[in-house]
């Protein structure tokens, strides 16, 4: 039988009156909050104070980036992380790899990856939790690391002047929304033909089509990638250097030259059904079909710390991703857990974790960014210089500051050379993964 559910009557809205009005104290909060709003009633000033724009470990980083209206917070993070070795082996004050180039291929690659999912769950009802997942968002701009190097290995790396910004990269949402009306109409029609009896041979072929028109329509908005070019600087002693007629892929052997692979995925989730030193991979989650897999290894809070503070002594700097909303001062450029006091100046507990936050919907990754700096005290950090992809107008020159104690509570993902894991941990990265359902909170994208 079926519990009476309770409703708000003239009894109960009496009773929540009355205890408001002898609340006397809450008077001057309320009156706060209604003429300037929770944040500037409950900032605090100290702790602005405490987080200046200074640190003990530094990289020599560039000139800020930008990714305008667009959610490519993880190919700009991903480049950054690249082009740091490309100025330091080039002598250069500052440069930029395309983030169109990179945005490009995530889109084609995205839209076959999507209607070949589509092509795998046609027995399922359309409205499935599985199929409604798959297209709630089959094209935004986010992504992982996993994501990232899958592109880069399949199509390489190009100077930002070779495939510059057009008003698509730098303002996506009506791009992304006439080519995910597209990608939703062919789902449709693939399951359409599929109830009406054509074999799978059939719908690959009608899907092959579909790409085809598709990569017609994302060059309207990103242009046409190039298939080679001439790659031209001057370094910082004004020596000028020519290398005529090189691929993309011959790019990043030559300038980039790193092995992705040698770099792994490391989150910090502290749920219950997410054991420590434990892999993890989720289902549907990817860009690439045949690319590499979303692969996470769980660790506690001091090993997963400990592992960004080496990467970086040994001059390297950190991607890595983590819920940027959270108790930001975006104008300062500040993250800290304690630059609103929102249960001071509302008198009111918050109950939820960092584990109750994943598990209740209240948090999860949304946004890439690179550490590239920390401030160490005794050999413990206090705070971290930050990476953003947000331009120049916030933080200094656009770098953010993030406390330690910010870094604790809502970075989730940071991606590591295998060389600095333990025996014992490069061990736990080889298990085979456990899998995770699609809208698991790991799955989010930055």
């Amino acid at each position: 039988m079926l519990q009476k559910r309770a409703i708000i009557d003239k009894k109960f809205y009496t009773e929540m009156e009355k205890i408001i009005s002898e609340k006397k104290d809450d008077n001057v909060i309320r009156n706060g909050i209604l003429n300037v709003g929770l944040d500037e009633i409950a900032l605090n000033h100290q702790s602005k104070t405490d987080l200046q724009h200074t640190f003990s470990l530094e990289l020599i980083t560039g000139k800020i980036t930008s990714q305008d209206k667009s959610g490519r917070c993880w190919l700009f993070a991903g480049l950054n992380t690249m082009r740091f070795k490309i100025m330091k082996d080039l002598n250069l004050k500052n440069f930029e790899l395309s983030q169109t180039y990179q945005m490009f291929f995530d889109k084609i690659e995205k839209a076959n990856y999507f209607l070949e999912n589509i092509l795998e769950t046609l027995d399922e009802e359309t409205n499935s939790r599985l199929i409604m997942w798959l297209l709630s968002a089959p094209l935004n701009d986010g992504g992982q690391w996993d994501m990232f190097t899958s592109i880069v290995e399949k199509y390489g790396v190009v100077p930002k002047d070779t495939m510059p910004e057009t008003f698509a990269s730098s303002n996506s949402a009506r791009m992304n929304h006439i080519l995910t009306l597209k990608l939703r109409g062919y789902a449709s029609l693939l399951r359409e033909y599929h109830q009406n009896g054509k074999t799978l041979e059939e719908l690959k072929y009608e899907k092959k089509k579909m790409v085809l028109e598709f990569y017609r329509l994302l060059t309207m908005f990103l242009g046409i990638p190039p298939k080679s070019f001439t790659f031209e600087y001057t370094d910082k002693d004004k020596k000028f250097y020519r290398d005529k007629n090189i691929t993309s892929k011959e790019f990043y052997t030559k300038y980039v030259d790193v092995d992705l692979k040698d770099y792994i995925s490391v989150i910090n989730a502290p749920t219950k059904d997410k054991p420590f030193n434990k892999t993890f991979t989720v289902q549907y989650l990817g860009n690439v079909e045949g690319g590499n897999n979303v692969k996470y290894l769980n660790l506690d809070m001091n090993t997963f710390k400990k592992l960004a503070l080496t990467q970086l002594k040994d001059g390297f700097p950190v991607w890595f991703g983590s819920d940027v909303g959270q108790k930001m001062k975006r104008e300062n450029g500040i993250l800290a857990e304690d630059i609103y006091s929102y249960e001071d100046a509302l008198q009111s507990k918050f109950e939820l974790d960092k584990a109750g936050r994943l598990d209740y919907g209240e948090s999860l990754m949304t946004h890439a960014m690179v550490f590239t700096g920390v401030n160490i005290i005794d050999d413990v950090p206090n705070r971290w210089k930050v990476e953003n992809s947000w331009g120049e107008k916030n933080g200094k020159k656009g770098y953010f500051v993030m406390s330690d104690k910010w870094f604790e509570e809502y970075t989730y993902q940071i991606v590591i050379n295998k060389k600095y894991l333990s025996e014992d941990l490069k061990k736990a990265w080889k298990s085979e993964p456990i899998v995770l359902k699609p809208w698991d909170p790991m799955g989010s994208l930055a």
